[in-house]
């Protein structure tokens, strides 16, 4: 019976025909479906598509913090303090977009890492669950910010946690995707402090004197 099991999985990891199961026939899944590693290899080159597009993205507001920090030094210079501290407001906005991008962009290259040890070794359980946490925080976190990705990034959860229950089935292990909340968790941290630390290596602090002219200008407008 064990030995069936583990031929029934190398032959879906390496593309052997299956009959499609009940649940499939429903859903109108007639077609054989890709081998398990194919699908893994495309879901790493969607993944490095993603990363790209989020340095690309990052690059852009890199670029565009830079002519407002230049616009706060002129206005410093003008002594109004107030556009000073209108372009800090705006500049404030771009890091804090920025910083999340990066955590993203820093995320699924340790997620693109994982995938490509389970595409080289096969170990679906150890490598895959942990990420599809990871996967399912950023898509969350990304909604407000690039609604595209989140989307993709909710396909890509989708068909990550398809082959962890389809490797579950051949080799009769179960999935239980909150065991692996704790090693989701700190790949997040570590790509939250890696972010932060290349965030204050490619863009410039504010003159202290416009920080302090704009949480004064917060503060009036609250009151």
């Amino acid at each position: 019976m064990a030995s069936t099991k583990v031929n029934d999985f190398i032959k879906n990891w390496g593309g052997g025909k299956q009959e499609p199961s009940v649940a499939e026939k429903i859903k109108g899944a007639f077609k054989p479906k890709e081998p398990l590693r194919y699908r893994l290899v495309m879901a790493n080159y969607r993944l490095k598509t993603m990363i790209s597009r989020l340095e690309v993205h990052v690059s852009r507001m890199q670029e565009r913090d830079r002519i407002l920090f230049e616009k706060v030094v002129d206005a410093q210079m003008s002594k109004d303090n107030m556009r000073a501290a209108m372009y800090a407001n705006e500049i404030a906005e771009i890091r804090k977009i920025s910083k999340q991008l990066l955590t993203t962009q820093i995320a699924l290259e340790q997620v693109q890492l994982r995938l490509e040890t389970v595409t080289e070794l096969g170990d679906v359980f150890t490598n895959l669950v942990p990420v599809i946490g990871v996967v399912n925080e950023l898509r969350n976190s990304m909604k407000g910010v690039m609604p595209e990705i989140s989307m993709e990034l909710s396909e890509l959860e989708e068909g990550l946690q398809e082959a962890v229950f389809e490797a579950g089935d051949f080799t009769g292990g179960g999935v239980d995707f909150t065991t692996a909340s704790p090693e989701a968790r700190k790949i997040l941290n570590e790509a939250a402090v890696v972010a932060e630390q290349r965030m204050k290596e490619n863009f410039p602090e504010l003159p202290g004197f416009v920080t302090s002219t704009q949480k004064a200008s917060n503060g009036t407008e609250q009151k």
